[in-house]
């Protein structure tokens, strides 16, 4: 499992690592009973301090996407994976999220989705 932080990108890494442990899980890329890195492995790894990823556990745990277990780490609970349907809808939402805040940012939609192709592809 690949894990992220981009400090640049104005998102509390904590939500960060929330996020893409969450749409991971989602999308069955990460199968229900999967171990997760324990808290200090992954803060180490991403160097962050172990409270952002104790954060990050914690609220996955309480909206379903982990278990926790003394002397047996974190690992994925089980969940439904998303069909296609629910995979475009949070698309389709991450989309409009993304192109309000860039509105409000006052980008213009070009150098909005210059920006989004960055981060799919790389620099050019």
């Amino acid at each position: 499992m690949i894990i992220e932080v981009d400090p640049g990108s104005g998102l509390a890494p904590y939500e960060q690592i929330r996020q893409q442990v969450s749409l991971m899980i989602d999308s069955g890329t990460v199968p229900a009973g999967s171990r997760l890195p324990s808290i200090r492995q992954l803060a180490g790894d991403l160097g962050l301090a172990d409270g952002t990823v104790a954060r990050a556990y914690r609220e996955l745990e309480q909206q379903g996407y982990l278990t926790s277990r003394v002397g047996r780490g974190t690992t994925t609970a089980m969940r439904p994976t998303l069909d296609q349907e629910q995979r475009q809808r949070r698309l389709r939402q991450a989309a409009h999220e993304y192109a309000t805040t860039a509105s409000q940012l006052g980008f213009t939609a070009e150098l909005a989705l210059a920006a989004m192709h960055r981060q799919l592809f790389g620099p050019s």
